[in-house]
């Protein structure tokens, strides 16, 4: 990203997502823990919650839960008998977010689950009652993260998808790697099928929103 692009971001950021003391916390947290730096920014957590509450989210999955961050811009997106489930494949991870959530007052709405991803998906009925779907976990698995996805929503339930530019890998043809590989067919896929509505927004690394038709 060019340095005119960051400064325009970080303005948007200070004006609509200003981080409080408990999303703060979170990231001192992960660096006393010396928890990988992947959360993502603020303003992709502030646009996810948004368009949460533009649909009125009750239920919310989240695929990649590190130390808990974007669970809490999540959280705060739901109504009182809203719930968000949280996968990490890390159980010390899990219990770190759960423990700040709780501090943060948001913990009683979340329900945290250990294990891999593509387990957790086979382990729930895809009955296509879930409003939204978050994936921030690895990318390699993205393709098939989001044919579980697709059965999992609600007609007009919404995918959303971190790290979507993947710091420009996407855009880059020489680029081969595994992980760009599994980005650029979610990215195909999605933009092709017909079921769903969606758009690659240019918000922090890359946001991808997907509406289930």
């Amino acid at each position: 990203m060019s340095e005119a692009a960051h400064g325009t971001q970080d303005f948007i950021a200070r004006l609509f997502a200003p981080e409080d003391e408990s999303l703060q916390r979170i990231l001192h947290a992960m660096e006393k823990e010396g928890l990988p730096e992947i959360q993502l920014p603020a303003i992709t957590g502030r646009t996810v919650q948004l368009l949460l509450r533009m649909i009125g989210a009750r239920s919310v999955l989240e695929i990649g839960t590190l130390a808990g961050y974007s669970a809490l811009w999540i959280v705060r997106a739901l109504p009182a008998r809203g719930r968000l489930v949280t996968v990490d494949s890390e159980s010390e991870r899990s219990r770190l977010a759960r423990r700040l959530l709780e501090e943060a007052g948001e913990g009683g709405q979340v329900e945290f689950r250990t294990g891999d991803a593509a387990s957790v998906f086979s382990s729930m009925e895809s009955d296509g009652s879930w409003d939204a779907v978050f994936l921030d976990a690895d990318k390699e698995g993205l393709p098939g993260y989001v044919a579980h996805a697709r059965r999992l929503l609600r007609p007009g339930g919404l995918l959303l998808v971190d790290n979507a530019l993947w710091k420009g890998k996407v855009v880059d043809p020489e680029n081969d790697e595994a992980s760009t590989r599994a980005i650029r067919t979610t990215l195909e896929t999605v933009a092709r099928d017909p079921e769903w509505d969606a758009l690659l927004l240019p918000v922090g690394d890359g946001l991808l929103v997907a509406r289930r038709l």
